[in-house]
């Protein structure tokens, strides 16, 4: 049974745009594509603009201190972009819910996505599971879809890089 199209991909999607911003309009509604969303959106001259705002509201919830700060930050962005969900089939592949109006603004749709598939993410595998990588120097998001819950590096070789520091810390000592 799927029941929350929004969580993962959203949330990935974020951190993918958070970590590597695309240059223009056009390479952010690629990244949209290539991460599974359906749609795509009229253009407006603000728009990557306005995408960059959404993704740095969104580092502030990634960087959050504890769970509290981290769903004010959440609820006020979902207040931001607040609509009553409903069933479409806009793209005639099957009905689903959106979490959002049918504005047809990139920004205001992130928006959307983004808040909601977050506190999703967050509320069903734990508040505690979006950081940023603890390899030293590098401060890329850490999206932890893993069954443990224990994903402290954005990849392995920053894994294997704060390995190597220990080891030679304690070879050192």
């Amino acid at each position: 049974m799927h029941l929350n199209p929004y969580g993962e991909y959203a949330i990935l999607l974020a951190a993918s745009l958070a970590d590597d911003f695309p240059e223009d309009r056009e390479g952010i509604e690629q990244r949209t594509l290539d991460k599974g969303m359906t749609m795509v959106f009229p253009p407006a001259p603000d728009d990557h603009e306005q995408v960059r705002r959404v993704i740095d509201d969104w580092l502030r919830i990634v960087d959050a201190q504890d769970a509290d700060e981290r769903a004010r930050l959440l609820n006020t962005q979902m207040a931001q972009a607040a609509a009553y969900p409903r069933l479409t089939n806009h793209d005639g592949e099957g009905w689903h819910l959106h979490y959002r109006d049918d504005v047809q603004s990139l920004p205001y749709v992130l928006r959307a996505i983004i808040a909601v598939g977050t506190s999703l993410h967050l509320v069903t595998r734990g508040m505690d599971r979006l950081g940023r990588c603890e390899a030293s120097p590098c401060t890329r998001v850490v999206v932890d879809v893993t069954r443990n819950g224990r994903q402290r590096f954005c990849s392995v070789r920053c894994a294997n890089r704060a390995a190597v520091r220990r080891h030679r810390a304690r070879e050192g000592a």
